[in-house]
């Protein structure tokens, strides 16, 4: 699936350290765009349907094996299919011998070779899923993210209504931030949205009246993370006496970003309250419902006012997706 974004080759062999063979050019300046990879036995077998020269082409035992039942000149053939159409990188698996007439035809085409002593099943997870992660549908939101007892957090609201403070006593109090002011969300599949900080931005919060400080120098690494899963947003308002704000906690509110539905806590803010406290409370019973216990159903329950179990059980249905 091409993708309007893309990742480095430099940042892959960073990532995974692979062997390089045969490089073009700096791995700096070629790309891939494509989350998708291949294994290529058709095009070698000479049926080159629906093959996506955008997706990475990986060859293992399978591949290398029928390869070698064919004569010389097939092999030729196959190989020249699969290099002429200059995919972004050929990946070997399992640390086989590379073909000698591969390493001839891809510094005629030009395409970067690499190998990897992984196995192909894991290599192709492991890259498929990182694929996915970068070049994902992608959105900045205005917030702050952070992880609470292992839930991904993100706070939002108007500026200056505390977020930032909020951070600070959240992360004095053990949990960890990712991103401050600007929340990169990246939409890595249907159900699951992953957030991180911009590279410029990372680490750093700003606190009015104190300015601009960096959590990792102040507080530690282990105050800080790159990227978390979004489990649940909580929205910061000030406190309005004319609305009326859940006070059992029975209806679930919930918010789309990009397509997928997040579970929503509005917050009320005005002195006195401890907003730290708050938040690590939600995220605790956020965690309670996705494992299918819910306190105001109990409480319910044994008040005799039961709502039904096909309604807590299509709740449940819902809370185990995040």
């Amino acid at each position: 699936m091409a993708s309007d974004y893309s990742v480095s080759l430099a940042k892959i062999l960073k990532e995974f350290s692979f062997e390089v063979l045969y490089m073009p050019t700096d791995a700096s300046e070629l790309s891939v765009t494509s989350q998708d990879v291949n294994r290529p036995g058709l095009l070698l077998a000479g049926r080159d349907d629906y093959f996506d020269p955008a997706r990475v082409q990986i060859l293992g035992l399978s591949e290398l094996e029928f390869l070698k039942t064919l004569s010389g000149e097939q092999q030729a053939q196959g190989l020249e299919r699969l290099t002429c159409r200059k995919p972004p990188l050929i990946l070997i698996t399992r640390n086989l011998d590379c073909p000698e007439i591969l390493r001839s035809l891809v510094e005629k085409y030009k395409v970067p070779l690499l190998r990897t002593e992984e196995s192909t099943s894991g290599c192709m997870s492991a890259l498929i899923y990182f694929l996915n992660t970068e070049l994902a549908e992608r959105i900045t939101r205005h917030g702050v993210l952070v992880e609470v007892y292992g839930e991904g957090v993100l706070i939002v609201g108007d500026s200056g209504v505390g977020k930032s403070e909020t951070a600070v006593e959240l992360i004095k109090r053990g949990h960890r931030l990712i991103a401050d002011d600007a929340v990169e969300i990246r939409r890595v599949s249907n159900k699951t949205l992953v957030g991180s900080a911009p590279d410029n931005i990372r680490h750093f919060i700003e606190l009015r009246g104190i300015g601009i400080i960096n959590a990792r120098r102040i507080f530690g690494m282990g105050a800080v993370k790159l990227t978390e899963k979004i489990n649940m947003v909580v929205q910061l308002e000030p406190w309005d006496s004319n609305k009326v704000y859940d006070r059992m906690g029975l209806d679930n509110d919930y918010i789309s970003i990009m397509g997928v539905k997040v579970p929503m806590t509005v917050v009320p803010v005005k002195p006195g309250r401890n907003l730290a406290i708050i938040i690590e409370v939600a995220a605790m019973n956020n965690r309670q419902k996705k494992m299918g216990y819910n306190a105001a159903r109990e409480l319910l329950h044994q008040l005799g006012m039961d709502e039904g179990e096909e309604a807590a059980e299509e709740e449940l249905e819902i809370w185990q997706n995040y």
